[in-house]
Formats: C-alpha cells, structure tokens, sequence
C-alpha cells in the first residue's frame, strides 16, 4: 500500500513540474508541447481516482498490480528530473552556468521546490536526453491512465482527500488510556513488585505480563515502572526493549549500560555476562524484559537468567512483557502471571468517550454516543485500536461522516490479518498522503527503535516526502507530519532528552509493535528487511521491486555479499541496524544508482570507493561511529543533491576533500567528535545552506574564521576552535557571529602567551547571537573578558576553562537568567570578590537570581574569597540577596583556599561537594538537609599570609 501514500502526492508534485518547469525545458529542443499537456492531462485523470484505489487495492489484486505500475512511472519520472536538476547543479557549482548566451533561451527549471537561472547548458544532449524519456514515460502513463476504465473506480475531486491542516496541539488530547480497565491488574502488579516475600531458594522474583498485543501490557509495566513507590522501593531500574530476535548480548550489554556501567566492546556471550553479573552484584534491581517472543530454553540459558537472579540482592524484580503464556511457563514464573484481557464494552467506550469527545461532551448526547457506542463494539475491546480510532473521530465534526466510518468496508476485510488492523486502516486513511508516506517510511527501522524526531525529518526530507517551496517549510512540514503521528498513536512513548554536551533538547519516540507490523503490511512490496543472523540470509532474493532495504546483525561482511546484481537498480534508501559492515565497494555501489539514503552508521569501513560519487540522486549519507574510516573520496564532491552528511565519531580522519564546496545543497554537516580532523576545506565557505557545523577548526590552511560570515544559515550548535598565529582581528570581525541564530556556543584558542593581546581583541569582535544559552570559553590568553558577555541577556550556561592571563573574574552577578557557571584553571586568579558581583555602588541588589549550580575547579592559586557590603558575612547587606536559586556547589582542587562566604549558608544549596582543599578551610554552617560531601583534605600549604580576612 505504499504506492497510493506516496502516488497521491507524488502526482501533485508532478503535475507542477509538467506544467510549469518541464514544459519550458521540452519545448525549447523538440517543440512538445503537446506531449507535455497530454502527460499532464493523463495525471489528473489518474489523480481523481486515487482515493478509491486506495481502499480497493486491499482485495482486489488486479488494483494493486495497476498501482504498481503507476507507483514505477512516478518514481521514474522522478529520477528522470532529478537527473536533469543535477546537471543544473553541477553547472551551477562550477561557475559555469552565470551567463546569458544568445544561442539559448534562457530557462528556469524547478523540481520541484529549488529554481536555477541560466543562460547556457554546456550539452544541449541533455534536454533532448530528458524529452525523449518524458515522451517513453508518457506512453507507459497513457496505457496505465486507459487501463483505470478496466475497474469501477469512483471518481473524486482533490478537494475531497485529505489535506494537511493547521497543527494539532501536542496537549490537546491527553493520553489517558492508562486509567481505564486496567486498575485491578495495576494494584496487582504493585502488589508483587512491592512485596518482601521470595519464593523459597530464589533471591528475584520474575513476573510475566501475558496477553495479546495491543491490550496494554507495556503500558501496564510503564505505569508500574514510573510509580513513585516502585522508584523508592529498589535501588535501580532497567527497562531493555527484548523483541524479536533474540540476542543475548544485546539483551545483555543493555542490562550493564542500565546499571551505569560501560559495556565491553566484546561480542563474546562470556566476557559480557561476567561484566554484567559484576554490574549488578549486591543492589536490588527492577529489570524490565519488554516484549519477549522466544519460548526456547536455550535462548535464556546462553543469556543466563540465573545469573541476573544470583547478581541481584533479595527483593529485585524481573518484570516480563509478552504474548505467548509459553514465556512465562519457560521461566517457571506463571506462578506470578498477570494476564490482560480485553476491556469491557462500557470501559472501551469511556476511553473512546475521553478522546473523541474531548471538548465537545455535548456531541455524545446528540446522535455522536449512539454510532460511537457501535464503533467501539467493532474494536474488540483493543485499546490501541480503541485509542487511535477515537483521535480519528475526535477530527470529524458531522453525523454523516461518522456514519461513514461505521458502515465502512474495511470492517468486513477478510485478508486483514489481525484485528485490529482494520481500525488502524481507518485511522490511516484519515491521514493526510504527507503523513501517510512519512509513516509508511518508518517501516525501514527494527521494532523498538528509537526514532531521533529531528533525524527522522531528514530522513523524509531525504526522501522528498514533505511539500513546501523552502527548506524551512520542509521542516516545518516535517514537524507537522511528527506531531500528528504522535497524536494518533501511531507514535507513543515520546519523551524529551537533554544531551548533557551542548544541553540542547532532543525528542525521542516509538512505534507499537503492533504498528510496525500494520506498517510492514502495507508495505509488504516496497520494503524489505534482511537479517543476517538467518541461515539463508545471503541467499534470500530481493524483489526488483524492493525500494528500501535495511540489513541487520551483519558482523563484518561485505556489503556485496547482501546485495542481488539483479534486484537493487531501484533502493532509494539502504540503511544498516546492529550491523558491523566492514566493506563497501565499486560492484556493490554499481547496484544503488537511484539511492538517496545510505546508512552506514557504527560499521567498520576503512575507506569508501569513488564510485560513491555515482550516487547523484543521493541526500542522506550516514557514518558515524566508523572508528576505522581514515578519507572520504575525492568523488564525494560529486554529490550534489546531498543534504545530510553524518562523521561523528569517525575518530581517524584527518580531512574532507578538497571540492566539498560542490556540495551546495549541504544542510547538515555533523563532525562531532572526529578529533584528528585539523581544518575544513576553503570550499566549505560556499556552502550557503549549511544549517548544522557542529565543529569548525580553522586556520591558514583551510577554511577561515572569516569564512563563516557567507554561512548565514548556521544555527544550533557551533564549536570553533582557532588554531594557530592570529593576526589581528579582521578575520573573527568577518565572520558575523552576531547574526547567526546560535544557542550553544563554544570557542576555543591556541595556547600561544605571544598571543594574549591579539586574542583579546578577536574574542571582543566574536560577538554571538543575543539570544545564545550556552557559551563555553577555553584556552583563552587575554587579560580581560570580553564586554558583550554581560549583554548576554538569555545565558543560562557559562563555563570558562583555562584562562590563562586574566587575574579576576568577569562581573557576571546582574546576568538575569545564569542558571550553571563553571570556572575551571584560572591559575592568576588569588582573589574573588566585589568585581564579581557585577556591581560595586548600589546597595541594594539581587546577585546570580537564577544561578542553580556554580563550580570552581582547579584554581591552583586562589587564595581568597572577599567581597563587600555582605559578600562575606552573612546577613551583612540587609537588602541584598546572593544566589537565591543555588542548588549544587562544587569547588574542587583549590589547594590555597582559605574560606568560602557565609552567604552560602543562606541559600537554598542542598548538594555541596568539596574535594583537594585545604584542611582548615573556613566555611559556613551548612543546613541540616543538605548533603555534604568532603573529601581527599589537603594539608596546609606553607603560603604567606597576604590578605586580611
């Protein structure tokens, strides 16, 4: 069914090419005009009867196999443009194409959302090349368009199908499936975690969450896992997703990183069970087995369940999520088995009530309750088939098209395997064709995957799955289609991360299992999946009609070793999970001419081939964590469509090619963490869409500071880090940070004392963003700050590291919204105090009034810690007021400290460490609840005694 997802947008798309780019670009070598409006009159015939194909092609094989057919037109004429907007590029890249010849026309060709002036084309046998394919095309479209009069489609105006509209609020509909019909089987499960008592010989009780999938037995053990005395009662908590298949020292590996420890590199069973017993040795745990499929008792005997239970302390819990009772009769646990039955009609329809009629109660009484109460009867009492069905409803305002939801066809569908397939297809075919390509997309990830929603994004984007002129509007449409999934439950699990680096804000979902399989079956001809770890695996055939291929648990093979010569001409995406692929080559590349997602993420690649740089329809290129990648191609400048470009983690490389400035739809370049990397090539400069620079050293021999100024676009995330001799300061003036929409910020400088003055300088012309969050300043020489820092007015985050000229600290007191500082190897610092505060005449102040967490570290000579008009003794200002937020003081490895202020007493701080101070440091009466933490005292130093105390 992914051919009617992607068809139905796909032809809206074309339908604008043909009429307004591809008609110019045609006429202009073969005078076809005709051709042109006969093509484009073709799709909207076809485009009229899309809606009802959809839903006959679910049984009738004969719709199905003219869906094909239109789906492999759609995608060819795709390739065809993409292929002709490349050349534009190329010409566009190289400067070649700026100038208006008079033995051409000059044109303007879109496809369909990037536009491209120019005067001559180097081939003319280009244009005749794309004529003469669109005319091939149009006679395969006006067989398929005479073939529709073969079956009894009912036409439909455009208007009709569902459109994108507005946004849905995130918290409009509250998810709070979770309350109903399921309170027993909660104070039950309680019950058993909460309770003292182990069977006789058993140290770890194991219960079972049995019953058939949709009915909520995740949600049970979330509920259980979150449950403020379930967090009190054990020490830890662990929640692995198990799924299928079985591996054992994944299984494992995820137990160890959920105690806190780092797992082994090893794939050896042995060696990861030794780490994980020594992991949990002595504390009582809740571990979580989401999802369990094999009933094999070897599979559990390799994993070794024993050794969990004799690692743990008495009381710990192994809480089991699965389908099959078999599961719990294996572990010998259906002792302690919950099953999940199906809700009661009237519980099912007062979940349907809380959704569907959310904010709208009066509809219940008014014709809505009865044909609700009929629908929900229809569900069989699933609560996700209840939960999506009623987000569905919640959207449709009349009687009439409620009735149409009741009598709907797809009721009756015999081919539709499981259940509660039926009311995922209704609320499927609610959703606009945007979502609906989007969601049929995340087919290509392993079940229990965690989608990253900004990655996601690109992936569709990728793809050119979401309409929009812009970049922007993509992206915006992007977050549309996520927001929408997620609100009709077809996402779940969404929460949101702050990554500890740059503390930006990352939000991660997942899809019901039973989602994945609804997707995979209306996916069932386009994508496909290999696991490596099956015997036949490198026999199996791939159908020539397969456009998204992922590979699993492959341990360092060739890529070619998964690939059938014959049956990959059309992958547009080939992605790679769990795998350790350890080669890519020339045979291998050959195959994948219409990629446009390649992921070869945690592999272990050495080098890419040249012929990568064949790949010209390709937007997204994955490798990070290939800790054995040394280069990338010179052909990788060949790349022009590329969007997304991902290295981090690829530790051993040292340069990017040389022509990266080919690379002018580049968004996103991610070099995180690619530590040899010395400079960025000049070319970079031009690269006027980049949006993501995560890392940019520069220098002489490479790109610039200066060159930053052509990248307007650049937002997020930036670490600069400045590397040799500086001159003066025309380059850092150039570069117009000022305008550039960073939130976290970090420049780092050359540790050169002949630089001190000149760093100054280029540090006070570096002036960011206003409205920056984080800035971190490191191996900084000047004597002094820089003065826009105190203008920072939404600076949250403040870390200066290894300042080694200045002998006082900047005045950051009056920073409005400061909520982390950290001061760290300032070693000419002897003395804190007034200038710190941020002012020394008013007497009437509020100092830090946001600060949360302050730390000093490695401040080797400071002495003193001083100050006026109450910065010393407490209550010494009456109406002044001193870090009235702080939380967490840290001071560590001040050896020559002699007091901290009283003040600190008076603040709400509950968390002090202190740690390699002097013994006789001076400090305040800490509050009863307050944890204190001081350790490795340090003898008194034998230091004059300069300051007064």
């Amino acid at each position: 069914m992914a051919e009617l997802a992607l068809v139905n947008l796909l032809l809206k798309e074309l339908f604008t090419v043909a009429f307004d780019q591809t008609k110019e670009a045609v006429t202009l070598v073969l005078t076809a005009k005709a051709e042109v409006e006969k093509f484009s009159s073709n799709l909207k015939a076809i485009q009229a009867v899309l809606q009802d194909a959809e839903k006959q092609q679910v049984e009738k094989a004969s719709v199905r196999n003219w869906l094909d057919q239109l789906n492999d037109v759609s995608y060819e004429m795709v390739d065809v443009l993409d292929e002709w907007n490349t050349e534009i590029l190329k010409q566009k890249a190289k400067g070649v194409a700026t100038e208006k010849k008079k033995t051409f026309k000059k044109v303007c060709f879109c496809i369909p959302s990037n536009c491209f002036c120019f005067g001559q084309v180097n081939k003319a046998s280009h244009l005749y090349k794309i004529a003469t394919e669109i005319k091939d095309l149009n006679e395969k479209l006006t067989s398929i368009a005479a073939q529709k009069n073969d079956f009894e489609f009912h036409e439909s105006s455009i208007s009709n199908v569902e459109q994108l509209n507005q946004p849905l609020k995130t918290s409009s509909i509250v998810d709070i499936s979770t309350i109903f019909g399921r309170e027993e089987a909660t104070t039950d499960l309680l019950s058993k975690l909460l309770s003292d008592r182990c069977e006789e010989g058993k140290r770890v009780l194991v219960i079972p969450i049995v019953g058939m999938g949709g009915m909520g037995k995740t949600t049970l053990a979330q509920l259980a896992y979150n449950h403020e005395n379930v967090k009190t009662y054990f020490e830890k908590r662990i929640w692995v997703c198990v799924s299928d298949p079985f591996d054992e020292v994944k299984i494992a590996k995820s137990i160890i990183s959920g105690t806190g420890n780092d797992a082994p590199n090893s794939t050896e069973l042995e060696d990861v069970l030794q780490c994980m017993s020594r992991s949990l040795q002595g504390e009582k745990y809740l571990i979580v087995l989401d999802d369990v499929w094999t009933e094999e008792e070897t599979k559990w005997d390799n994993l070794k369940l024993s050794v969990i239970m004799q690692s743990c302390a008495i009381g710990s819990r192994i809480l089991v999520t699965t389908r099959k009772k078999g599961v719990a009769e294996m572990m010998k646990a259906d002792a302690h088995m919950i099953q999940i039955e199906k809700l009661s009609d009237k519980t099912c329809f007062e979940l349907f009530s809380s959704i569907a009629f959310l904010n709208r109660e009066e509809d219940k009484a008014n014709g809505f309750g009865d044909i609700g109460e009929k629908i929900v009867e229809k569900c069989d009492g699933l609560p996700l088939a209840i939960k999506c069905l009623g987000k569905l409803m919640h959207r449709k305002k009349t009687i009439g098209e409620w009735q149409n939801v009741l009598d709907s066809k797809i009721w009756d569908l015999n081919v539709v395997k499981q259940e509660v397939f039926r009311p995922l297809l209704l609320s499927y075919y609610g959703l606009a064709p945007i979502v609906k390509r989007c969601l049929l997309y995340c087919a290509t990830f392993p079940k229990d995957y965690r989608f990253n929603k900004h990655n996601l994004i690109e992936l569709w984007m990728s793809q050119d799955y979401l309409s929009g002129k812009e970049y922007k509007e993509k992206e915006e449409t992007g977050e549309y289609v996520f927001d929408t999934l997620v609100m009709q439950s077809f996402f779940q699990d969404v929460v949101e991360e702050i990554h500890s680096w740059d503390k930006s804000i990352t939000t991660f979902c997942k899809m019901h299992d039973i989602v994945h399989d609804f997707v995979q079956f209306l996916n069932k001809n386009e994508y496909f999946t290999i696991e490596a770890k099956k015997a036949n695996a490198g026999m199996m055939i791939i159908s020539e009609e397969v456009r998204h291929l992922s590979l699993r648990y492959v341990r360092r093979s060739p890529l070619l070793d998964f690939l059938s010569p014959v049956n990959c001409k059309k992958l547009r995406t080939l992605a790679t999970f769990d795998s350790r692929m350890s080669r890519i080559d020339m045979k291998a590349i050959s195959q994948l001419r219409c990629l446009r997602t390649l992921n070869l993420s945690y592999s272990y690649i050495q080098e890419l081939p040249e012929e990568i740089g064949e790949l010209i329809h390709l937007r997204y290129l994955d490798l990070t964590n290939n800790v054995k990648l040394t280069k990338l191609p010179d052909s990788l400048g060949n790349l022009y469509n590329l969007q997304t470009l991902c290295l981090s983690r690829c530790w051993w490389i040292k340069a990017l090619p040389e022509n990266m400035g080919n690379l002018i739809n580049l968004r996103h370049l991610h070099t995180k963490h690619c530590e040899l990397l010395e400079y960025l090539p000049r070319g970079v400069a031009r690269l006027i869409s980049l949006q993501t620079l995560d890392v940019c050293p520069v220098n002489d021999e490479g790109l610039k500071l200066g060159d930053l100024g052509s990248l307007d676009q650049l937002q997020g995330t930036l670490l600069i880090n400045i590397k040799g001799n500086l001159k003066d300061t025309s380059e850092a003036q150039k570069a117009c940070l000022w305008n550039k929409k960073l939130y976290y910020l970090e420049l780092s400088f050359s540790r050169l004392e002949e630089q001190s003055h000149v760093q100054v300088q280029v540090l006070e012309a570096l002036r960011p963003h206003q409205d920056l969050e984080t800035l971190n300043i490191i191996s900084y020489g000047g004597t002094t700050a820089p003065s826009w820092m105190i203008s920072l007015q939404n600076l949250r985050s403040l870390s200066l590291h290894t300042w080694d000229g200045c002998e006082f600290l900047p005045p950051l007191g009056k920073m409005p919204f400061l909520e982390q500082l950290s001061v760290t190897r300032l070693e000419k610092v002897k003395t804190v105090g007034d200038e710190f505060l941020g002012t020394q005449t008013s007497s009437s102040f509020v100092l830090f009034p946001k600060l949360k967490e302050l730390t000093f570290d490695r401040m080797e000579e400071w002495e003193q810690w001083e100050g006026v008009g109450g910065w010393t003794e407490s209550g010494g200002a009456d109406e002044s007021t001193i870090m009235p937020c702080l939380v967490s003081f840290t001071i560590k490895d001040c050896p020559k400290l002699k007091n901290l202020p009283l003040f600190l007493q008076d603040t709400q701080v509950r968390k002090i460490s202190i740690s390699k101070c002097r013994r006789s440091i001076i400090t305040p009466v800490w509050p009863d609840n307050c944890d204190v933490d001081i350790s490795e005292e340090l003898e008194d130093p034998e230091i004059p005694n300069t300051t007064e105390r």
